[in-house]
């Protein structure tokens, strides 16, 4: 489906959000509140980055690009590398992270280590990082994206509405959040309370309506894209909660603590890993350290002599310096069209136009 430029430039425009929004009267329909009343509330979560704007998550990311790789790097922090790592289609996610003589972790996305390496071997010659006689050299962990376990990015929404019956509201990035923020913020992020402008992509695909809603639904049924979602800027956890990056050894029962696992709201992706002693990655979320500690201590006591060692990484709000799956998603579309001769269209400022 990949090798069809009418697919692409459909995939594009669903990917990029073009192509979709909140779906007001609907949501002001499930909450029973006035129409202009749900705008301003959606309105706030977005301008305060409590959320991104919806968009079709783009599934088959892991199909073209099944290699996910941890790097730890020892690069400046300045404009060039800003620049890079906020325009690099195989960047996923930068953090100034400091361990041993390194001060960055990122994760990338490659078709297979090849690749990789080629990409590597091309940084020095084009700029983006200074030669090795300037810097400390870099290590890299490749992890296969067909070993995942779990993969649900709002899994946090349980723990935030949880937070949210314990303290009667929320307050993130400056945004107090009540209950009825919070409802429309959880139907966006689980998919719900999202129309797509059909009419808009008819016109730009010069397709019949009928035949744009039937490719959107192949590509959902054949595993390309997602239905469309909110995300959490910082895609693994809400703002103001700590990304925790852990690699365990599991000595036994690894197959009942795999099953507690998908269960459990603070672990929103898990993958089967074979990395020196360590066989379990995890991306998980908590709002402080001591809640990773007390978590951990759970685990431990549940699942006795199970745990062997384990390597965490820390990565707070304020050590985030790039977070973009879309990128990385829009980057392989568009590398696809130009592969079959199709320009890429510039992306149109957000929302599209509403339909008829």
């Amino acid at each position: 489906m990949l090798n069809d430029p009418v697919n692409l430039r459909l995939l594009e425009k669903l990917v990029s959000g073009e192509a979709t929004s909140p779906n007001l009267s609907l949501l002001s329909k499930r909450f029973g509140k006035h129409r202009n009343t749900v705008k301003e509330r959606v309105d706030e979560l977005l301008a305060h980055k409590v959320l991104d704007r919806p968009v079709f998550p783009f599934i088959g990311l892991y199909r073209e690009y099944p290699l996910l790789i941890a790097v730890r790097a020892d690069i400046p922090n300045d404009e060039q590398f800003r620049r890079w790592i906020s325009t690099d289609e195989h960047i996923f996610a930068a953090f100034r992270s400091r361990q041993g003589e390194y001060n960055t972790l990122l994760f990338l996305f490659h078709k297979d280590v090849t690749s990789y390496q080629l990409w590597r071997e091309s940084l020095v010659p084009e700029g983006k990082i200074p030669p090795r006689e300037y810097r400390y050299p870099s290590s890299a962990s490749y992890f296969s994206t067909h070993m995942m376990v779990k993969y649900e990015p709002s899994s946090a929404i349980k723990l935030m509405e949880e937070d949210l019956r314990r303290n009667g509201e929320l307050e993130i990035s400056g945004c107090t959040i009540d209950r009825l923020s919070f409802d429309i913020m959880k139907a966006l992020v689980l998919g719900e309370g999202i129309k797509v402008n059909e009419n808009f992509l008819s016109k730009e695909l010069g397709l019949h309506r009928r035949t744009v809603s039937k490719r959107i639904e192949r590509l959902i049924e054949e595993g390309y894209v997602g239905r469309p979602v909110c995300r959490f800027p910082n895609f693994f956890v809400p703002p103001n909660y700590i990304l925790v990056f852990s690699l365990y050894e599991i000595r036994r029962s690894k197959e009942a603590i795999l099953e507690e696992i998908r269960r459990d709201p603070h672990v929103p992706i898990a993958m089967n890993i074979s990395h020196g002693r360590y066989n379990l990655l995890l991306f998980g979320n908590h709002d402080s350290i001591t809640d990773h500690l007390e978590w951990e201590e759970r685990y431990e006591a549940k699942f006795q002599n199970c745990f062997g060692s384990a390597d965490i990484t820390y990565l707070s709000p304020k050590m985030t310096v790039s977070i973009d799956q879309q990128k990385v998603s829009l980057g392989i579309i568009r590398r696809k069209l130009r592969e079959l001769g199709v320009d890429a269209q510039p992306e149109r400022p957000y929302p599209a136009p509403d339909g008829a």
